[in-house]
């Protein structure tokens, strides 16, 4: 598989990753954001976690703005798979390309630990290798991932099984960590072919880090 991994002014996750889908035996390549195209042959896009352009203005709105993610909107529309993670996943947000918007938290800390998840959906090409309702362990570090949509929109996102994860407990029951509307802590676009989440999958990808559970996350977009 060949994974491009993008970079913003500000992108600081963008060798985690690398390193995450190189550890499972895929070609990566960084793409710097002002390129206008995307690397021929690409089987997935990975905006990584960061601060891309200082979190100015409102996280990921500036950089939703960067010449590559034309490119990504239009590899998107193709039906290519693309995945947001923490500040990715603002980004893709403010681009339209997946619902909703991260607001700051709602204690107004920076919030950084290991965190309980519960798997939502399975039936889409991120989460495909876990089990619904499985418990995983996987780090947050975000001061913005309060993810806000409105009544109509949460509605959409449950008819058409878009919540990918929620906050929980150590038992699996939803739990308020940083204000999230219904404790949503990943989404996908109805096409399920655009996905985000605010935790770090490729910061649990061993058991010297606390957890494992990143690996079967990524390793969906394998099959």
């Amino acid at each position: 598989m060949n994974v491009a991994v993008l970079r913003f002014p500000g992108t600081n996750c963008e060798f985690d990753t690398q390193y995450a889908f190189e550890k499972l035996g895929h070609n990566t390549q960084l793409v710097w954001h002002e390129e206008q195209t995307l690397p021929s042959g690409i089987d997935l896009v990975v905006v990584p976690g960061g601060f891309s352009y200082g979190d100015y203005l409102r996280s990921g709105s500036i950089a939703r703005f960067s010449p590559v993610m034309k490119a990504v909107a239009t590899y998107a529309s193709e039906g290519g798979k693309v995945l947001g993670i923490c500040n990715g996943f603002q980004i893709l947000t403010e681009a339209g390309l997946l619902p909703g918007a991260l607001k700051r938290n709602s204690n107004l800390h920076f919030i950084s630990k290991h965190q309980t998840l519960c798997v939502v959906s399975t039936d889409n090409a991120f989460l495909n290798q876990c089990k619904k309702g499985e418990v995983l362990s996987i780090p947050i570090a975000h001061a913005d991932g309060n993810y806000y949509i409105d009544d109509e929109g949460l509605e959409r996102l449950e008819a058409n099984n878009q919540i990918l994860l929620r906050y929980t407990d150590t038992q699996g029951n939803p739990t308020s960590i940083n204000g999230s509307v219904s404790s949503i802590a990943g989404v996908c676009n109805e096409s399920k072919n655009v996905f985000g989440l605010m935790p770090h999958p490729e910061r649990a990808l061993e058991t010297i880090l606390g957890s494992e559970d990143g690996l079967r996350m990524l390793k969906g977009f394998e099959a």
